[in-house]
């Protein structure tokens, strides 16, 4: 059968059993007993084994299955959960990933995996394994309650009508071959005078078998322990049996307690069915492609509705005019619904920062704590593509550059763990994104020794640098305060790639920091890239159009006003001095009388404001931004393009890149 057309849902869904591997490897860790983790583990190993198996992926079949019997035997405890065991699993999980990136490049899951395959074997080794306590002394009421209701009922029935009830434990030869066999032969043996009720490990695991060298099985009949003895032993590669009368006059307490436990374990299942099954009704999946191509048609359409408007100011005919302003709502409507259709939550790229987190910790040999916060916060998923690389980024930085050594932060007073913060919420049409950490701060000291010796500043411009301006040179290129370079950083290509990055999405970054307490990242990005609000001005005889989101007010200013301080106009606004870009000698546009009257769009970057001048302003317009194509792409101070209602081209500024 052509596997082609399943290969991008195996691809998804893979992805998400990996996710989910990463995460609940990261649980157990902390809370190595907790069952129902380990159990979730098995399920992710299980199912992602038989995706593969379907898809015809050997490699990655071979390694899930091998996985899966490590993760049977902890679920059996037969294995204890150690740092090299942790650690191994992880490898198998990056070795899953890294496959699972080959095979959607390649269709391909060609790598070796002998040596991690050696390791998960190595883990079953007796040394390794966790010493299991003896069964010998046991409560008789411990058979009966490793027995659900339903099978207690059927033993209580049986007795009544003079069978027995025994639990049996078999021992098969070291040296048995074939014990999936072995155990089939002694099932029959056992089927021919009696009725198994059930096993340990559950008959589908004896069938592969996934158990070491003994089995436990619940049996009713009529035979007295003797004969059973005799029949199993008279097998051959059986070395010894053990026998139990099961005790079912249990005390009326007891029995409460158990029916009790059992409809709790029901009742939970049913509602994880049914919340399992509500999920799957109202979720679908739909293809990026079609979602993007939906897009562009209520962009249009937005466009065409703008035409109307236009058209609308030339008709007085009333009911022309209620039409329009029906459809303005409707598309409005339609807009709303498409961008809640593309967005998605944050928490797509924060899952994998934990991982790298404890991974980065222990390769440095630090103590680290990641809280999140916000996962849930939604952004268009153009943003989401894009963000992942600047927080890895800065999360490395925090780690390698932020926080100290534990013996280092014991001495300073502060706890041997440190602790990073990611944080993530909405603040009006944007996402802001923190990162911060407890750590040592940005040495400003260490900032300007850098700056001069790489040849920014002289030693004067250095003495009156501002913290401000110091911190800013992080973002330069090649600049980094590292004295090494390590894997982690110091290569100087960090901060600037960030910066880059996110001024691409229209967004901004900003840097606090105080020595010994800490450093903060903070990231505002724009809601959706696709459809934005923004104010259209005439510079020249042209029409541009500037994003809303980045500007502060709007004043009128006199020439005289206008001051010159080291050759670069400023103006005075609000108690501060801000320079003034005059946009038509920029965008090298026709120049335009103004009678000494300025129009002034002050625009902001964060914490810094400037003033751009235009002629004429046209007003406040939902605007579709169309990319400029390839050959346009070095134009720094144009963002983008817009068709306007009469069919016009009107040009986006990018204010980020004006200052």
């Amino acid at each position: 059968m052509e596997n082609n057309q399943y290969i991008d849902i195996f691809i998804e869904e893979s992805q998400e059993h990996i996710d989910n591997l990463n995460s609940n490897l990261l649980l157990l860790e902390k809370d190595p007993q907790n069952k129902q983790i380990i159990d979730e583990i098995f399920r992710s190993a299980h199912t992602l084994k038989g995706m593969a198996a379907t898809m015809g992926f050997e490699n990655m079949n071979k390694l899930a299955h091998k996985m899966e019997d490590v993760l049977q035997e902890i679920k059996n405890e037969e294995m204890s959960i150690s740092p090299l065991l942790m650690n191994i699993l992880f490898k198998c999980v990056d070795t899953l990933s890294e496959m699972l990136e080959l095979i959607a490049r390649t269709g391909e899951d060609d790598i070796s995996i002998e040596e991690i395959i050696f390791l998960l074997s190595a883990l079953n080794s007796e040394n390794v394994k966790e010493e299991v306590a003896s069964t010998s002394v046991k409560d008789s009421t411990d058979d009966i309650f490793s027995l659900n209701v339903y099978e207690k009922d059927i033993i209580k029935e049986a007795v009544k009508d003079n069978y027995k009830a025994y639990k049996i434990t078999v021992y098969i030869d070291e040296s048995c071959l074939m014990k999936s066999a072995r155990a089939f032969i002694i099932f029959n043996s056992l089927e021919e005078f009696g009725d198994i009720i059930n096993s340990y490990p559950p008959v589908e695991d004896i069938e592969e078998e996934k158990f070491g060298n003994s089995f436990t099985l619940h049996l009713i009949t009529k035979e007295n322990k003797e004969y059973i003895e005799k029949k199993l032993l008279s097998i051959s590669e059986v070395n010894k049996v053990e026998i139990e009368l099961i005790n079912v006059d249990l005390g009326e307490e007891e029995e409460k307690f158990i029916e009790g436990i059992s409809s709790l374990k029901s009742q939970e299942s049913e509602s994880i069915k049914k919340s399992q099954s509500n999920k799957t009704s109202k979720s679908v999946r739909v293809d990026i492609d079609r979602l993007d191509n939906l897009m562009n048609l209520v962009s249009e359409l937005i466009i065409i509705k703008t035409r109307l408007e236009g058209l609308e100011a030339d008709n007085k005919n009333s009911e022309t005019v209620s039409t329009i302003e029906y459809l303005e709502r409707i598309t409005t409507n339609l807009h709303d619904a498409v961008m809640k259709v593309r967005m998605v939550p944050v928490e797509r790229v924060f899952n994998r920062f934990p991982r790298m987190v404890r991974d980065l910790s222990h390769e440095l040999g630090k103590k680290i704590i990641l809280h999140m916060q916000g996962q849930d916060t939604e952004v268009d998923r153009t943003v989401i593509d894009e963000i992942g690389d600047p927080l890895v980024h800065l999360l490395r930085n925090s780690i390698d550059h932020g926080i100290e050594m534990p013996q280092e932060r014991l001495q300073k007073g502060k706890p041997e763990q440190g602790i990073i913060e990611l944080k993530a919420y909405h603040e009006g049409n944007h996402v802001i994104i923190e990162i911060s950490d407890d750590g040592r701060g940005i040495d400003i000291d260490k900032v300007k020794e850098k700056a001069l010796e790489k040849g920014i500043y002289t030693a004067e411009q250095v003495k009156e640098l501002s913290k401000e301006k110091a911190i800013e040179l992080l973002f330069k290129p090649g600049f980094s305060t590292a004295d090494k370079v390590t894997d982690v950083s110091g290569r100087g290509v960090g901060l600037d790639v960030v910066k880059n990055k996110i001024e691409s999405l229209n967004g901004s970054i900003e840097i606090f920091s105080e020595t010994n307490k800490g450093t903060k990242f903070l990231i505002k990005l724009p809601l959706t890239l696709a459809i934005i609000q923004a104010l259209l001005v005439k510079i020249g005889n042209e029409k541009f159009a500037i994003p809303l989101n980045s500007i502060s007010e709007i004043v009128h200013k006199k020439e005289e006003e206008i001051h010159n301080v080291q050759g670069k106009e400023v103006v005075l606004y609000r108690g501060k001095v801000i320079p003034i870009i005059r946009l038509n000698q920029l965008l090298d546009t026709e120049k335009i009388p103004n009678n000494g009257n300025l129009v002034c769009v002050i625009i902001k970057k964060g914490e810094k404001l400037a003033s751009c001048t235009v002629d004429e302003l046209i007003g406040q317009q939902e605007i579709v931004i169309k990319p400029l194509g390839k050959y346009l792409t070095n134009v720094k101070v144009i963002a983008g393009a817009t068709i306007l209602g009469d069919g016009q081209v009107a040009l986006i500024i990018d204010t980020n890149n004006l200052f």
